[in-house]
């Protein structure tokens, strides 16, 4: 009979999850050893517990199905936090294992005891569970499956006592097929359908799975027959676009410049996402981004079919006929000359291949990553949902184990890219087909923006110093090099240009680092916030056209 390790390992591929991301301690050795008992799991290691916590994310995003992890208890969870975070935010399905002390051990309190269920429910408060006994451990596995893959996904966090793991007796469990998702009822439909109708603006905010191609081609058809405007979330999950896609207009990162794009909305219709906020709260601002004058609909709710949802409500529009307007296709010219952000962007743009995925944690940098690869080849784009940076490098990981055969492109921040460095080691033993581009302006330049932003004195050398990070100058080929992974260091557009194109040619884990200044710097800084306040004074004409050169 086997262990619970073993039996929980067959639970697992039985549920149709083949790969664990792990970073594993002593209380875990159980299960590592089942390892090699279950041919069809794929385990994959990571340096840091980040890391296989954002790998495990990013594989779920581009696979629609779960990974696990495997955790060395509360400290290993507690150093995948964030990147779990932004799964939770994502909506994503991750079934996270985290390996406890054995049950008789724990009252003696050694030194990595912690309360792990407490640390856990930041990240996963819907489902927290401490498997009890062998007996026990496979139907729990299999409820922690079952809640990680139901609308809306989420983490599932599953604690496993080391003697739980090796005690005799396991017996594998098997998980209930996932019902299908409810469709917006027809009195939900029909209200809005008539909201729409009335003549006011109307607008649809998508996100979640409305961002994927046969919910957006809906959502096109209903712009297209009754002039809705489509917008995204700010910070898609995974958004598909690209050249024959419809275009939809993410919501703007700055508070200020999605007021703009909202100001005239007097519908609002949510599909599998949640009424605008701002980031942060700013003194004499509002945290709340939905004008006054506007109402708010839900047609799907994260629980529900949002695709489905969006049909429904094509056919009581009568837009079953309507022509979506679709992305063009175009690329920017090959750029030349002095490096840029802007022309590392249009790089991207100019040679980024059919069925690409480009894992966008590019900061400031990538301000006009959006506008130059909109008519480049279809592609996925996953972004930082929830905004604890350091998801980048892991997340590209985790989309290039799920989609093996589709290029994985990265554009990292240079402070955000040392959070989860450690990942460029997983792609070299891995052998991943991941491109690196980090971005070296040699600063947290997004904080340089924000300190003017919320009103902060005027910033000396000690504050300054807090957000740069030119001393040292971080050298990211070199450290690329030293885990293995191709790396080179570029400062024009021609050698970028030659460096993405020999990565192209020769698949595999490469970094290029791009050493680009500021964004925004010196006098855009300075002037930036002032446009800022200067905003709701300004014709709603001139504003956009502002908000279109900010952030297209």
């Amino acid at each position: 009979m086997p262990n619970g390790a073993q039996a929980l390992m067959k639970t697992l591929a039985d549920a149709g999850i083949e790969v664990c991301f792990t970073n594993p301690g002593t209380s875990e050795m159980h299960f590592v050893a089942a390892l090699d008992d279950e041919p069809r799991m794929r385990a994959v290691l990571a340096l840091f517990e980040g890391v296989a916590t954002g790998a495990a994310d990013g594989y779920a995003r581009m696979a629609d199905k779960p990974a696990a992890t495997l955790l060395h208890l509360g400290c290993g969870l507690g150093n995948g936090l964030a990147n779990l975070h932004n799964a939770r935010k994502g909506k994503v399905p991750v079934v996270n294992i985290v390996g406890d002390h054995a049950t008789h051990h724990v009252k003696y309190d050694a030194q990595l005891q912690s309360d792990i269920e407490t640390v856990a429910r930041n990240v996963s408060p819907g489902f927290v569970r401490t498997s009890k006994s062998t007996a026990e451990l496979c139907r729990d596995a299999a409820d922690a499956i079952t809640a990680a893959r139901g609308l809306p996904g989420q983490v599932a966090t599953l604690i496993l006592p080391a003697d739980v793991s090796w005690g005799d007796g396991g017996v594998p469990a098997t998980v209930p097929p996932q019902p299908p998702a409810p469709v917006a009822d027809d009195g939900t439909v029909q209200a809005i359908a008539t909201a729409i109708r009335s003549g006011k603006k109307a607008a649809l905010l998508l996100g979640g799975r409305a961002l994927r191609e046969p919910a957006l081609v809906a959502a096109a058809r209903i712009a297209a027959s009754n002039g809705v405007k489509l917008f995204a979330e700010c910070f898609p999950t995974r958004i598909e676009r690209g050249a024959g896609l419809p275009v939809v207009e993410r919501i703007a990162y700055l508070a200020e410049l999605a007021g703009v794009q909202l100001a005239d909305v007097e519908h609002l219709v949510l599909v599998d996402s949640k009424a605008p906020v701002s980031f942060f709260a700013y003194p004499g601002k509002k945290s709340y981004l939905v004008p006054e004058t506007c109402q708010v609909h839900t047609l799907a709710t994260p629980e529900q079919d949002a695709r489905a949802s969006l049909e429904k409500l094509v056919a009581a529009l009568g837009a079953a006929s309507a022509q979506p307007a679709l992305q063009p296709a175009q690329r920017p010219d090959r750029p030349r000359g002095r490096l840029t952000a802007e022309k590392v962007c249009k790089a991207v743009g100019h040679l980024m291949p059919e069925n690409a995925i480009i894992v966008d944690e590019s900061i400031t940098s990538g301000l006009m990553l959006s506008a130059m690869t909109a008519g480049a080849p279809r592609h996925d784009v996953i972004t930082l949902t929830g905004g604890a940076i350091g998801q980048g490098l892991p997340a590209a990981v985790g989309a290039a184990i799920a989609c093996p055969q589709r290029p994985v492109f990265a554009l990292i921040g240079d402070g955000t890219s040392m959070y989860t460095i450690q990942a460029l080691w997983t792609m070299a033993r891995e052998q991943l087909n991941v491109t690196t581009i980090i971005f070296n302006n040699a600063t947290y330049s997004v904080l340089n923006i924000e300190i003017e932003r919320v009103g902060a004195v005027e910033a000396g050398p000690k504050a300054k110093s807090q957000l740069d990070i030119s001393n040292p100058v971080i050298d990211f080929a070199r450290l690329a090099q030293g885990m293995g992974v191709h790396g080179v260091r570029v400062d024009n557009a021609e050698d970028l240009a030659k460096a993405m194109e020999y990565a192209l040619a020769h698949p595999g884990p490469h970094l290029i680092e791009a050493v680009v200044p500021e964004s925004l710097n010196g006098v855009k800084r300075k002037v930036l916030p002032w446009v800022l306040r200067s905003l709701p004074n300004l014709p709603l004409s001139l504003t956009r056209a502002l908000k279109r050169k900010i952030a297209p």
